[in-house]
């Protein structure tokens, strides 16, 4: 078995500078201060003897260069060490990338995102006929009025997503839409209706050739049948309190069929590549004037505030959702940072970075343990300077 220490580093590479996003509040420093890799280094392999993490792969990109991108642990139990080329399932950091899709269709004038929904010939049904009233840019922030996740349930009984967004229409409504924000999956996925009709061509077949593509995504694919024929891809785990080791799982099919809200696979060389764009350092794909609108935040929301606050404390604040997209303030400074977080079962996610300083950090594993999550303050606190915490929890009891 190779042990769970080894790290495979694939080798930098540089592409192109750009400036980087304005910033809304807060103050910044010069400049990004340098980030002690070996030390991170040090720490992801302590993580990575933990039972409840199987495989994890993080990549950092530090003033617009992905300097760093690492695999820890293995793609199963007992197998295949993972690299910075396995490919993991984004869960819901498909939602950006949908939403990355529409502003390059905008930035070529296929559409825009103040356009109705209804227009372009969706099954998304909303109550009291609200349908014909949604934007793109209430749709891709959450704001149609409805219960949040609604029928995600039937939709892991294997209903048809399109006959599940037809029937939302029955639901009561919660809001006015635009009003609130309610986190959604089945009704989200109208978007790659919408791709489709503005696109004419499959949904995997656009993000292929507008994204993938052009930003040298080389292992980025949506579907299940796409993981799995990967050369090297993560299989899926889950572990509790009192297992001796992680449980491999099936890989289930669900959330693939709502390809805009789960549906995109990658390696952590893709989710960098793709973080870096997001920082506008690849303005011929996403122009800043689509990257401002995506991250600009639409609605504050409270339950994701409560649940930082009372994980980190004051360290992330003033939680808010742009277009798939959540801003944040960070630390006592009031940085502002952008991301987002992914979760299907087996598999979690997540992306931060400093538009301002270009500089982030993306996280790919393949197991539900909620440690990892803390890694992007490591990297962040290292970005600005701030003194060093221990955010995994290393150095105390074992908590999951």
């Amino acid at each position: 078995m190779p042990s769970k220490r080894s790290a495979i580093l694939l080798a930098a590479f540089v592409l192109p500078l750009a400036s980087g996003l304005p910033l809304a509040s807060g103050s910044h420093p010069a400049s990004a201060a340098p980030i002690d890799y070996d030390r991170l280094d040090q720490r992801l392999n302590r993580l990575a003897e933990d039972p409840g993490i199987v495989g994890l792969a993080v990549g950092v990109i530090e003033k617009g260069e992905i300097t760093f991108a690492r695999g820890y642990g293995e793609t199963r139990i007992g197998g295949m060490p993972v690299t910075a080329d396995t490919v993991f399932r984004w869960a819901s950091l498909s939602k950006g990338v949908a939403s990355s899709l529409t502003a390059r269709l905008e930035a070529q004038g296929a559409l825009s995102l103040s356009d109705r929904v209804a227009g372009y010939e969706t099954s998304l049904r909303l109550p009291g006929g609200s349908e014909r009233d949604v934007t793109l840019e209430n749709l891709l922030s959450h704001r149609l009025g409805i219960v949040p996740n609604a029928y995600d349930t039937t939709l892991e009984d294997g209903r048809d997503p399109a006959e599940i967004r037809r029937s939302l229409g029955k639901l009561k409504p919660v809001c006015p839409v635009g009003d609130c924000h309610s986190y959604q999956n089945v009704a989200f996925d109208a978007v790659s209706e919408v791709v489709e009709n503005v696109a004419q061509s499959s949904y995997g077949q656009a993000l292929e050739t507008l994204l993938f593509k052009p930003l040298g995504m080389t292992n980025a694919s949506i579907g299940r049948d796409s993981l799995q024929n990967a050369a090297s891809w993560a299989e899926p785990h889950r572990y509790a309190r009192g297992m001796k080791a992680a449980k491999r799982r099936k890989v289930k099919e669900a959330y693939y069929r709502v390809p805009a809200a789960g549906g995109v696979n990658g390696s952590i060389r893709d989710l960098a590549l793709f973080a870096r764009a997001q920082m506008g350092l690849v303005p011929e794909v996403l122009p800043q004037a689509q990257l401002d609108n995506l991250h600009s935040p639409r609605v504050y929301t409270r339950r994701e505030q409560s649940r930082l606050s009372g994980r980190y404390g004051g360290h992330i604040r003033d939680a808010r959702y742009a277009l798939a997209w959540r801003v944040y303030k960070y630390s006592a400074e009031g940085y502002r940072v952008v991301g987002h977080r992914g979760a299907v079962d087996g598999y979690r996610s997540l992306i931060l970075f400093d538009p301002a300083l270009d500089t982030g950090v993306v996280v790919l594993w393949n197991s539900n343990s909620r440690k990892p999550t803390a890694i992007q303050l490591e990297v962040m606190d290292m970005a600005y300077g701030l003194p060093a915490r221990d955010w995994l929890q290393l150095d105390q009891k074992a908590s999951r």
